[in-house]
């Protein structure tokens, strides 16, 4: 088997940037014998400077239980030094982003993105909100540069939506798409049905380090806006913003009744829908809390478990569900992203 080195230009060393350079080195052996594929994490770059290496950097000391500041004590780190200057000195590859997701700006990685595909570069996007503000902009010039952009960890960590929604629904017409999407709040509301109330759930998820310390993006429904919106836009080839979307979220959600829905037997599910009245009609983009019976096939994804449902006109309910809801779910989905680029 040809060996082909893959050049990777890592944008973000938080939590996810990490889990994710771990997981290439561990999978490295895999990747070259069964793909024929040899990772090489060639540059690293956080918001105020980055590493770039003639070969592949040293990671390995940087990679423990530290955070992302630890890197900048390394004799190889540069202050000030931008990914621009990787994109324009290494052999293309696959520019990873793992930068924080801002989805009212889109930067730093609307300007990562838009420069690495510029240059020639693939993406691997884990950030979220470049691709919500500017989805067909960046999609449009990939196609252009002849580049490919994937985003499997931006709309559900390990969780394969968009593997099953694109190829593997190939030549079926996608009548709708609701999933529970966010690991956090599904925790929550887990932990509630249990009989606990709001406030001791989210301060749970933040003690296990499911939520973060400010979880506003998952309780008030904006993560699984920017994940429907995504999914939806992917697969029906639509154009959604962040404006056209319905949202809701579950702060505040009182335990009673949570505790009344699971005396029906019942689940209450905070959901990302797309879906219409009929083919004739517009496709509705929302987000909110579902009463959910026990034959849905979402009912039963509790934890920081996730889940999707495609509704077909030939193969019926497709759902998938699973998908590990923390960085190395996310980690594992950019590696796999990676492979299919060049696969």
């Amino acid at each position: 088997m040809r060996m082909r080195t893959v050049n990777i230009v890592l944008a973000g060393f938080g939590r996810v940037g990490r889990a994710f350079a771990r997981l290439a080195a561990e999978k490295s052996d895999l990747c070259r014998e069964r793909y024929g594929l040899d990772p090489a994490v060639r540059a690293v770059f956080t918001s105020n400077g980055g590493a770039l290496g003639e070969g592949p950097l040293p990671l390995g000391p940087y990679l423990g239980g530290g955070g992302p500041e630890d890197i900048k004590g390394a004799e190889f780190w540069r202050q000030g030094l931008r990914p621009d200057i990787a994109f324009a000195t290494i052999e293309p590859g696959v520019l990873v982003d793992c930068t924080p997701s801002d989805i009212k700006t889109g930067e730093p990685a609307l300007s990562h993105i838009t420069s690495a595909i510029s240059r020639g570069w693939h993406v691997v996007a884990a950030s979220k909100g470049a691709l919500v503000l500017k989805f067909r902009e960046i999609t449009d010039l990939a196609a252009k540069r002849g580049v490919r952009l994937r985003y499997s960890g931006a709309v559900g960590a390990a969780l394969p939506a968009l593997d099953v929604g694109i190829p593997s629904l190939a030549g079926t017409e996608v009548l709708g798409i609701e999933g529970i999407l966010n690991g956090t709040t599904n925790f929550i509301l887990s932990r509630m049905a249990e009989g606990m109330e709001y406030d001791k759930a989210v301060q749970e998820a933040k003690d296990k380090g499911i939520a973060e310390p400010d979880p506003t993006m998952d309780v008030d429904g904006w993560d699984t806006a920017c994940k429907i919106l995504l999914i939806t836009n992917a697969v029906l080839l639509t154009s959604f913003g962040l404006d056209d979307v319905q949202v809701e979220g579950i702060r505040g959600i009182s335990h009673e009744l949570i505790a009344k829905a699971a005396q029906l037997g019942k689940a209450i599910k905070l959901m990302g829908k797309c879906s219409k009245e009929s083919r004739e009609d517009p496709w509705k983009v929302d987000v909110g809390l579902a009463l959910l019976d026990p034959g849905h096939p979402l009912y039963g994804i509790d934890g920081t478990n996730k889940g999707i449902t495609f509704y077909t006109d030939t193969m019926g309910a497709i759902t998938v569900a699973g998908g590990k809801s923390d960085p190395r779910g996310t980690g594992a989905a950019i590696l796999k992203d990676i492979i299919r680029i060049y696969l």
